[in-house]
């Protein structure tokens, strides 16, 4: 087996791992494993408390890069937790306006309340999105896909502000894309890093890459706000490329995530608007796996972090 199979054989498994919450509770509740994990998860987060996130944020203004924040976490199951985790986003939205900082909220809907009732999920992310701060709805798996569709078209007619995740390798996506479209709100491309049931999803290859470009073409030739949230470099270049031939290229921005191929955002921060995702909390078992799976080489990243760090 090659390793490049053999990477993606792990990711494949990674992603399967991060939905299985008997095995993230068994993690979170085991002091030695959440301990040995958590030095590979330290990479990818800016730390446990919003003054962490805060920091981070501060550092990378200076640098004149924009931020995305997001206080991690999915899948609550009582409208108390639903309740409290809004008031922590809503401390994030102060804390960004009170410091002036080039930074907007990520966030789960499932976090704020949609997995409990669904008009609960709706309530709490109309609270957020009165604060004023630009927020973007995270992907989650492909069961909640139409409910966090719903969900956003219904909240974006009020907060045009509030932005949503389109995943390129789900089959669906070309139509959402459409749907979409029909809204203000700034629309993120990924690739997609949820494990899907057959035949719901393309795998990794050329047709998705030429599928993500196609996505983000048509939002830039129709000057929609719209987020190139990817590290593939070959994709990078394509779009920089695609930019370049449009006249007055607007409403749009490179998006990568806190400790992977940092230094490439960085570069493309030389000519591009760019913004770099941070994340906060104690939950960070499911961002950690698909982090590692979204990008197979981080496999090998994160063993060294666990043995050196």
């Amino acid at each position: 087996m090659d390793i490049e199979k053999s990477m993606n054989s792990a990711a494949n498994a990674l992603r399967k791992a991060a939905l299985n919450e008997n095995a993230k509770s068994y993690l979170l509740q085991n002091e030695q494993l959440f301990s040995l994990f958590k030095k590979a998860a330290n990479r990818y987060i800016a730390g446990e408390t919003l003054a962490e996130a805060m920091a981070k944020v501060n550092a990378l203004n200076t640098l004149d890069v924009a931020c995305t924040v997001d206080f991690m976490g999915e899948s609550i199951r009582t409208e108390e937790e639903a309740n409290t985790v809004t008031q922590e986003f809503i401390k994030l939205a102060e804390a960004i306006k009170k410091d002036k900082r080039n930074c907007t909220i990520s966030l789960d809907v499932s976090h704020i309340g949609l997995t409990v009732d669904r008009e609960l999920g709706l309530s709490n992310l109309q609270e957020i999105c009165k604060q004023g701060v630009e927020v973007i709805i995270s992907a989650e798996g492909t069961d909640r896909t139409d409910d966090v569709m719903n969900t956003y078209i219904e909240t974006v007619k009020q907060y045009s502000h509030l932005g949503i995740t389109l995943q390129a390798y789900l089959h669906r996506s070309e139509d959402d894309l459409k749907e979409l479209m029909n809204y203000a709100g700034k629309i993120r491309v990924v690739k997609g890093a949820f494990a899907t049931p057959e035949g719901e999803s393309f795998k990794r290859g050329k047709e998705l890459d030429e599928r993500y470009l196609n996505f983000v073409r048509s939002l830039l030739e129709t000057r929609h706000k719209c987020s190139v949230a990817t590290h593939d470099p070959n994709i990078q270049t394509q779009v920089s490329e695609f930019i370049a031939t449009l006249p007055n290229a607007s409403n749009y921005e490179f998006e990568g995530l806190l400790g992977i191929e940092n230094e490439q955002l960085f570069s493309l921060n030389q000519l591009h608007p760019s913004r770099i995702y941070i994340v906060y909390g104690t939950e960070w078992y499911l961002y950690l796996c698909n982090r590692i799976a979204e990008y197979p080489p981080s496999i090998f990243q994160a063993i060294s972090d666990i043995v050196d760090g």
